[in-house]
């Protein structure tokens, strides 16, 4: 069968008006999904964005600031559940002052749970053979303190718990040599003296936590704690070439305020960080010298003072 050259040239025009039919959509879509890409995408290198993060890289590229959450904007009304209940996520507060701040107390810990926890405390000074200035030498001075407190607390409200808490304190210090020469009517020179106290401690506390984040993560708290404690202490020096040795024993009741921080690093399991600023105290005290004793006193009154061997680091367990 003999084709024409008109025919051949007809089923050609054919074939290629299929072809381009097929062709053309596919390459429209082809251009808009890379018109879309790179008006989505800046210029120069890529890197490797997980599905999971790719809205929020987006939301940026478009010149949003803000990726993550924005919690100004919270609901007061939002609720959490607990134990099959449903708690408010924001506490409300009274306001004791004449301006309202706009602090918000979030829900940390909620009623009903049992806190058990230790913190610890310890801290050491020593210097050997410093100089300062010509006016001081050969000082050798030496000192701790070491301090255990295991805890137990009950949440009788949102973010408030009452406890007990019990310690063990030991401090040494000791002079071994101090020579201070101002001048010729002021020099002096201290050595062999040796101070030592242990005390045992049992106490109420009340401890009232503050929200700072919607996740309830992190919290600062109030501890307010009275303390009964007993002990004793060996105060010992040369006199008139002898070493004297003071023996003491006392009993104290204080009031203390301890601020600190709370941090869950897990889900029931939190960090603590505090320490005493401020405090009342009581306390009674008898006195031997050499076996003899001495003297009986009682003394009261108040510290305020920051005290660096009063930093307490601790670990509670939340149930």
């Amino acid at each position: 069968m003999m084709w024409s050259m008109e025919k051949g040239y007809k089923f050609v025009y054919k074939i290629a008006a299929v072809v381009l039919a097929i062709a053309a959509p596919l390459t429209a879509v082809a251009n808009e999904s890379a018109d879309t890409a790179s008006s989505a995408a800046p210029d120069g290198k890529y890197i490797f964005v997980p599905d999971s993060l790719q809205k929020d890289v987006l939301k940026l590229l478009k010149g949003h600031s803000k990726v993550v959450d924005d919690e100004s904007k919270i609901d007061a009304s939002e609720l959490v559940k607990w134990k099959g209940d449903t708690l408010n996520m924001q506490l409300k507060s009274r306001n004791f002052g004449r301006f309202d701040r706009g602090l918000s107390n979030y829900l940390f810990i909620p009623k009903g749970q049992w806190s058990f926890g230790l913190t610890a405390s310890y801290g050491e000074l020593s210097t050997d053979n410093l100089e300062m200035l010509g006016l001081l030498s050969d000082v050798d001075i030496s000192g701790h303190m070491f301090s255990v407190k295991p805890y137990m607390s009950y949440f009788i409200k949102n973010n408030v718990s009452i406890g007990m808490r019990f310690g063990y304190t030991s401090a040494k210090g000791n002079i071994n040599s101090f020579n201070v020469d101002i001048d010729e009517d002021m020099n002096f020179n201290l050595h062999d003296i040796m101070y030592r106290n242990e005390s045992y401690t049992a106490a109420f506390t009340l401890r009232q936590y503050i929200g700072i984040a919607r996740r309830g993560r992190f919290g600062v708290f109030n501890d307010v704690e009275l303390a009964f404690s007993s002990g004793n202490s060996d105060f010992q020096r040369p006199y008139a070439g002898v070493l004297r040795n003071t023996h003491t024993t006392y009993m104290e009741a204080g009031l203390n305020f301890s601020p600190g921080v709370c941090v869950f690093i897990m889900k029931n399991v939190s960090f603590n960080l505090s320490f005493g600023v401020f405090g009342f105290y009581l306390r009674n005290e008898k006195q031997m010298e050499n076996g003899e004793e001495t003297g009986n006193r009682t003394t009261s009154g108040a510290n305020f003072r920051f005290n660096i061997f009063n930093i307490n680091f601790g670990i509670g367990v939340h149930i």
